[in-house]
């Protein structure tokens, strides 16, 4: 089957507007969720990240009351722990986008921090439009959207339609008043359409080759449009 690059942030922490820095890394859900069901399709994952860093979860990601109960807490917990792709990175510099057959972006809080400023990680969205290949990213991942810029300077990402972590979900997540940027603003700025739900609903977006989710409830939604574009 196909070969899927997993992009992921390398940071465990988000610094927010006061200077303090906020323990986070990447959302179990958003994740697991994915992960489980392309692997169980036959398709095979590998993970790259700034550095070839070995992913953070955030914890709070993994308390029972996010994840519908502790049964389904331990199973993700256990599935980041023992994941053989997730605990041995690539470096995302190395990656040669000609080696897979789709590009999926997890969230939390960390791309906020590292991958919405990685010249790296910006480069291979462009390309990933350019090439037609499938396109998937969730929740705060989209932020990764705001590195890629085109030669003339323009976003790559302007003009598509698409979806994130809204204003709203992060005001009562209570991170609002306490970010240096919402997510949901600056997509709006580089020119995107942004399409959005009810806060914590599931929601997908797609525009040509790109599936977004708005959150970590739309990530099974999103790893199922994937799995319809890769046949």
């Amino acid at each position: 089957m196909s070969k899927i690059l997993f992009v992921m942030t390398g940071v465990d922490y988000w610094t927010l507007a006061d200077g303090t820095k906020h323990p986070t890394g990447f959302w179990a859900e958003e994740f697991v969720v994915p992960f489980e069901k392309l692997k169980s399709a036959g398709h095979e994952i590998v993970v790259a990240t700034p550095g070839g860093a070995v992913p953070s979860v955030d914890q709070s990601s993994l308390a029972a009351e996010v994840n519908g109960g502790q049964e389904t807490a331990d199973h993700r917990a256990q599935v980041i722990a023992t994941s053989a792709e997730l605990n041995n990175p690539v470096v995302l510099a190395d990656v040669d986008l000609d080696d897979y057959a789709a590009v999926f972006y997890p969230g939390g809080h960390g791309p906020m921090e590292d991958l919405a400023v990685d010249a790296d990680s910006g480069r291979l969205l462009t390309a990933a439009l350019a090439s037609g290949k499938p396109l998937a990213v969730v929740c705060h991942a989209p932020a990764a959207l705001l590195a890629a810029t085109k030669d003339d300077g323009a976003n790559s990402f302007a003009g598509y339609t698409l979806t994130g972590f809204t204003n709203a979900e992060e005001t009562q997540a209570g991170f609002a008043g306490k970010a240096k940027w919402l997510l949901q603003d600056r997509l709006v700025q580089i020119g995107a359409d942004f399409r959005e739900a009810d806060p914590w609903t599931p929601n997908v977006v797609l525009d040509r080759t790109l599936i977004t989710g708005q959150n970590p409830a739309s990530s099974a939604g999103v790893a199922d449009e994937l799995l319809k574009t890769l046949g």
